[in-house]
């Protein structure tokens, strides 16, 4: 039996082993990616500020509208609840990029968006044309963690250990007995401290890869199938109000069942002195915040937690009037589910202990198929030396 699981382990380790490789290197750099951005750009997420009072958002959004090109239409404005950091801005025709504003003075600080190493870890720098489609990288990807899960737990069981002693040889690392018993004992040991951790990060992060799997695992945890569908297709479709008060799709094009809209700045009217109104009254309920994102017709808070715990505010875009809060623990279990996957695929549920964690378990993660190898091509060549 354990010959097969070997062959099993061997013969999905070689085609998939250095892709392995690249998907836990780069999610290794994406754990403190955050950190590290903040550190190399600081002033994209910091300002300065003498004890005055942040600009309104209506007042920010005529700044930024003076800086940016009339092309572009203003989504989202998100503010933090830290009074020494930047805000961000979102619009139509960028995508997932945002906008580093001083909310004091409103200036432009710079673009932020999707990094390299983002796109290297899920997709191998083949990202999908649109979110929820699929690409040669993202399938890669997706195959290679699926892979992963089967020669994690094969590996685990050729580790095994018979008896005491076999026990002891397998949980230390001899750094005496050659270069070979070196990386035998660094692919078995380490193997097996980090076994538990890779495959967390691995079977959270193929609800990103394949919707059946995502579906199968929020119903495996109490979301309802139907419901996940339904969200899905929900956040497919977005809108905004055009001056005259109906809803348009996004990006220029129009709904003709919702009116017509125009792809110049001047036909977008949205009255913005509503989001003064709407933030003095979320302010009033969530005296303390992590975030707070803007929308034309909606807001969510972000409450301070290491899970994201969201709330969402519709609002009258009019009148600024607040409708019903939908909290964090009143939200549909499947998007709570999404939450806790992903802080248990990067490490965030238990803070910086939890993170460096994860770092360290998905470096030697990149390490386990590079001394495999090793392995394999000395056992090789021994071999065809003794035939």
């Amino acid at each position: 039996m354990k010959q097969f699981i070997s062959k099993i382990h061997l013969w999905l380790s070689i085609p998939f082993g250095l892709i392995v490789t690249v998907i836990c290197l780069s999610g290794a750099a994406l754990v403190f990616e955050d950190e590290a951005t903040r550190a190399l750009h600081p002033k994209l997420y910091h300002v300065a500020h003498a004890n005055v009072q942040p600009l309104a958002p209506s007042q920010l959004v005529a700044r930024v509208d003076e800086q940016m090109p009339d092309s572009l239409h203003l989504s989202s404005l998100q503010l933090s609840g830290q009074h020494d950091e930047t805000c961000m801005v979102t619009f139509h025709e960028t995508g997932r990029r945002r906008l580093s504003v001083d909310p004091y003075t409103g200036h432009v600080n710079g673009w932020l968006g999707s990094s390299t190493m983002r796109k290297l870890h899920r997709w191998l720098l083949d990202p999908p044309a649109a979110k929820g489609e699929k690409s040669v990288g993202k399938i890669i990807v997706g195959v290679s963690t699926l892979c992963l899960v089967v020669i994690l737990v094969s590996g685990f069981i050729l580790w095994f250990p018979r008896n005491r002693k076999s026990l002891r040889n397998r949980l230390k690392i001899t750094f005496f007995n050659g270069r070979r018993r070196f990386y035998y004992d660094c692919h078995i040991a380490l193997g097996f401290y980090t076994t538990l951790l890779l495959l967390v990060m691995a079977l959270t992060g193929l609800t990103w890869s394949f919707g059946w799997y995502r579906t199968a695992a929020y119903a495996l945890f109490g979301g309802a199938q139907q419901s996940i569908a339904a969200s899905e297709n929900t956040l497919k479709k977005t809108y905004f109000i055009d001056r005259n008060g109906r809803k348009t799709t996004g990006k220029g094009t129009a709904d003709p069942k919702l009116g017509k809209l125009r792809n110049e700045k001047e036909e977008f009217k949205f009255d913005y002195s509503v989001w003064d109104k709407a933030l003095t009254q979320l302010t009033a309920h969530y005296p303390v915040y992590k975030t707070i994102l803007l929308t034309q017709t909606k807001a969510q808070v972000v409450r301070q937690s290491n899970i994201r715990r969201t709330d969402r505010i519709a609002f009258d875009p009019h009148s600024a009037r607040l409708g019903d809060i939908m909290r964090y623990e009143d939200t549909p279990r499947h998007q709570r589910l999404q939450a806790w996957f992903y802080a248990f695929h990067t490490g965030s549920w238990g803070g910086i202990w939890t993170k460096l964690l994860y770092f360290l378990a998905a470096l030697i993660g990149a390490t386990l198929p590079l001394t495999g190898y090793y392995l394999w091509w000395k056992r090789y060549s021994d071999r065809k030396r003794t035939k």
